[in-house]
């Protein structure tokens, strides 16, 4: 079968280049929450 391409404007292009560029400097700033992990045998979990 044939695969079908798909076109790609330069001002498409120019936007997610813009949007991957703030979203590191937003991670850089604020970075991604850490998730809270299960405590394992014999740790109690830790209040905030």
């Amino acid at each position: 079968m044939g695969e079908i391409v798909r076109f790609v404007s330069k001002s498409e292009l120019e936007k997610a280049r813009l949007i991957r560029e703030a979203r590191a400097i937003y991670d850089s700033i604020f970075p991604p929450a850490v998730p809270e992990r299960a405590p394992r045998d014999g740790e109690e979990r830790l209040k905030n």
